[in-house]
C-alpha cells in the first residue's frame, strides 16, 4: 500500500542502497593483495554523486571526476543561465554554437525520441517546469496550462547543423534531465579507464555504473529498491561486471492530492503522469546513457511493449516492477545476469 505523503526524492536512498550492497558484497582477499575502497560524494545536477575506487593513490581521480561533473552541468543544465541548453532555449529559434558533447547528447535524445515513437521527448522542458516536481508539494497544474505546453513538445523541432543548434519552434524547451546523468557517468568511466582504473563504482543519483570486476574478481551486487520503501529496502539485486544498472520509477518523486497519485514520469502526449500498472523499470546494459533513455522509454511503453523492446536489443536486460510488486524479467536475467529476489 502506498502511503500518502507529499513529494519526496528517493535518489539519495537509491544511492545509499547501492553503496551498502556494494560494500556488503566486497570480499577482502588478504592484506597485501587487496586495496581498501576509497569513496567520496558530492552534489551536482540536484543529486548526490558517489564514486568508489580502490587504493588511496586513486583518490585524486575521484576529484577529477567531480570536475567533469561540474563541466557537464555547466553545459547541460537548463537552469544555469549560460549553459549550452539555456542558450538554445532562450535564443528564440536563432542558431547557437555549442560544445561537441552537447551535440552528442542531443543526438542521443533524438535517437530515443525515435525509438520510443515520441514517448521519450527531450523538448518536454516547459511541461516539466510546469509540474516542477522537485519543488511541488501538491499542486496540479490547470488543464489549460497543461494544454498550452503540449504544442511546445516535439523533438523534431531540434535542428542540428554541425555545432549549431536551433529550435524550429521557438517556444520549445529542451530538458536533458532524462539522459544527462547517464551520459556524465559514462564520461567519468571513460576518464577512469584512460587512467588504467579497472575496479570501482560510480553512483550518480541512483544510476550505478561499474568498472570491471571487483579486485577479487567477483561481480558487484547492486540492489534494486523496493518502491516506496523509506529505508531503501531492496526488492531484488543483480550481480554485474563492467555494466550499468539504471532505474526509473514512480516512487522517486510524487505527491497526492486527495486519493489521486501524481508522479514525475510525464506523458508528453497528454501532459499528465503515465497511468499504467508499472511502479518501476530497471535496465542493465553497457552504457549508462542508454540505461537512462531505456528505463524511461520502457516505463512509457508499459510492461508488454517494454519487454518486447528490450528483448530486441543486444546486451540489454530489464526488470519491471508492477503495481502488485511482482517482478517481470527479460530472458537474460538469471541466466546471463545473476539475480536475487529479496
Amino acid at each position: 500500500m502506498k502511503t500518502k505523503k507529499t513529494i519526496f526524492s528517493y535518489k539519495l536512498t537509491c544511492s545509499l542502497l547501492a553503496f551498502f550492497l556494494f560494500f556488503c558484497s566486497f570480499s577482502f582477499v588478504g592484506c597485501g593483495r587487496s586495496k581498501e575502497p576509497v569513496s567520496k560524494s558530492d552534489f551536482y545536477f540536484n543529486t548526490v554523486i558517489t564514486i568508489t575506487l580502490y587504493g588511496e593513490e586513486n583518490a585524486s581521480y575521484i576529484d577529477d571526476c567531480f570536475k567533469l561533473a561540474s563541466h557537464y552541468e555547466n553545459l547541460f543544465s537548463n537552469t544555469i543561465a549560460d549553459s549550452d541548453i539555456s542558450k538554445i532555449n532562450n535564443a528564440g529559434g536563432t542558431p547557437v554554437t555549442v560544445d561537441d558533447d552537447t551535440i552528442e547528447l542531443l543526438q542521443k535524445g533524438i535517437y530515443y525520441g525515435d525509438l520510443s515513437l515520441g514517448q521519450f521527448d527531450i523538448t518536454i522542458g516547459k511541461l516539466s517546469s510546469l509540474w516542477d516536481f522537485p519543488n511541488n508539494s501538491g499542486t496540479v497544474p490547470s488543464e489549460s496550462d497543461i494544454e498550452a505546453t503540449l504544442s511546445t513538445i516535439d523533438y523534431h523541432a531540434i535542428v542540428i547543423d554541425g555545432n549549431e543548434v536551433s529550435l524550429s519552434n521557438p517556444d520549445a524547451m529542451i530538458d536533458l534531465g532524462g539522459i544527462a546523468k547517464g551520459y556524465i557517468a559514462d564520461k567519468m568511466k571513460d576518464y577512469l579507464n584512460e587512467k588504467d582504473i579497472t575496479s570501482g563504482m560510480i553512483n550518480l543519483g541512483g544510476n550505478v555504473l561499474t568498472l570491471g570486476d571487483k579486485p577479487d574478481g567477483s561481480n558487484y551486487n547492486i540492489g534494486i529498491q523496493k518502491p516506496f520503501s523509506d529505508d531503501g529496502t531492496a526488492i531484488a539485486s543483480v550481480e554485474v561486471s563492467d555494466e550499468t544498472v539504471v532505474s526509473s520509477g514512480v516512487y522517486e518523486r510524487y505527491f497526492y492530492v486527495g486519493d489521486n497519485f501524481y508522479h514525475h514520469i510525464l506523458n508528453p502526449k497528454t501532459g499528465y503522469p503515465y497511468d499504467n500498472n508499472l511502479l518501476g523499470v530497471t535496465i542493465i546494459c553497457p552504457k549508462s546513457v542508454d540505461g537512462d533513455g531505456l528505463s524511461t522509454t520502457c516505463f512509457a511503453l508499459g510492461l508488454e511493449d517494454g519487454m518486447k523492446l528490450i528483448e530486441s536489443l543486444d546486451d540489454t536486460e530489464a526488470i519491471f516492477i508492477t503495481d502488485n510488486y511482482e517482478l517481470h524479467t527479460t530472458s537474460g536475467i538469471g541466466s546471463n545476469i545473476p539475480f536475487h529476489e529479496m
